[in-house]
């Protein structure tokens, strides 16, 4: 038997680890998950238990390990979505004809390390790794074996690690979106924002403008860099009124962005004057030195213009 198995063993390798498989159709209640996957969050997904019956079973088979407590039984290394979702369809919907899965095994238990590095090198082929799952594993790994070992697993520095991390704990906050699986790109866009802007009350405004959708495009995100570096523009913005569009209105000039000459001057003084607040003007209604620097601004404005008219 020994022998034979031997003969039919192929080695496949999974970046610096190899492995000696062999293929085989197993039972589905020979498998069981592996308790430290590395993916988190339910495992259900009606659309995929669709394909498995489109196809009359699993694409690609599943990749196992003999179970190291339990002889004859197998561990999910990586395939626990298409084992929960077939398993749904026999055990739910009563559709036994899905019971027989098709596997590839290997010859030896292995490591947890080896287990994990496998894992990842697998998804880090996949279209879902850049678009939701690297922070989401990131802060799995490190509650599976700490920081700097995940860190050594992902290949990359542990500061990476803890961006990535981070980026996962804030998508937690984001609680009201239209899309729920978008809260990873909203956290990336936020968290790109310069530390030094993005103060501890700056934070919790920006997630209660999310979360009560004053703000419904992760892109406008990227204009708090600016929004938030102009004193002006930044109170309109942390308001309880403020949104993206009125602190953009409250924003100074940028150097080399305006017109040279008495147009740009003009535009500076409209762009200068919309940024003050109507509670501030309030405070200075009937102040009668303001009102006679307007008359004299006006009566100018009204000179100019008769010199410039036709």
């Amino acid at each position: 038997m020994e022998q034979t198995l031997a003969s039919n063993l192929h080695e496949r390798r999974l970046g610096r680890t190899i492995l000696h498989t062999y293929r085989d159709f197993v039972d589905l209640g020979d498998v069981l998950p592996n308790n430290k996957q590395p993916r988190m969050g339910p495992k259900e997904d009606p659309e995929l238990e669709r394909q498995i019956e489109a196809n009359e079973g699993i694409f690609e088979p599943l990749l196992l390990e003999p179970h190291p407590e339990l002889p004859g039984k197998f561990r999910i290394i990586d395939g626990d979505r298409r084992w929960t979702n077939s398993k749904n369809l026999v055990e739910i919907q009563k559709k036994d004809r899905y019971r027989r899965l098709p596997a590839e095994i290997t010859d030896r238990t292995l490591t947890d390390d080896e287990r994990l590095r496998v894992w990842i090198y697998i998804h880090r082929q996949r279209r879902e790794w850049d678009t939701k799952e690297k922070e989401m594993v990131a802060c799995s790994l490190v509650n599976l074996v700490g920081r700097a070992s995940a860190a050594n697993i992902l290949g990359i520095t542990v500061r990476e690690l803890d961006k990535l991390v981070e980026i996962y704990d804030l998508s937690l906050k984001l609680t009201n979106l239209a899309e729920p699986g978008a809260s990873i790109t909203w956290a990336r866009e936020i968290k790109s924002l310069n530390r030094k802007i993005l103060t501890p009350s700056v934070m919790d405004v920006v997630l209660r403008k999310v979360n009560e959708k004053e703000i419904t495009n992760s892109k406008d995100i990227r204009k708090l860099r600016q929004i938030l570096k102009d004193p002006v523009a930044k109170d309109e913005f942390l308001s309880s009124t403020g949104t993206i569009e009125s602190a953009q209105r409250k924003l100074g000039p940028t150097p080399g962005e305006k017109n040279m000459g008495l147009l740009g001057d003009i535009e500076q003084l409209s762009d200068s004057l919309r940024r003050y607040s109507w509670t501030t003007l309030a405070d200075l209604k009937g102040d009668v030195q303001v009102l006679r620097k307007l008359d004299e601004a006006e009566k100018l404005l009204g000179d100019l213009k008769k010199a410039l008219g036709k």
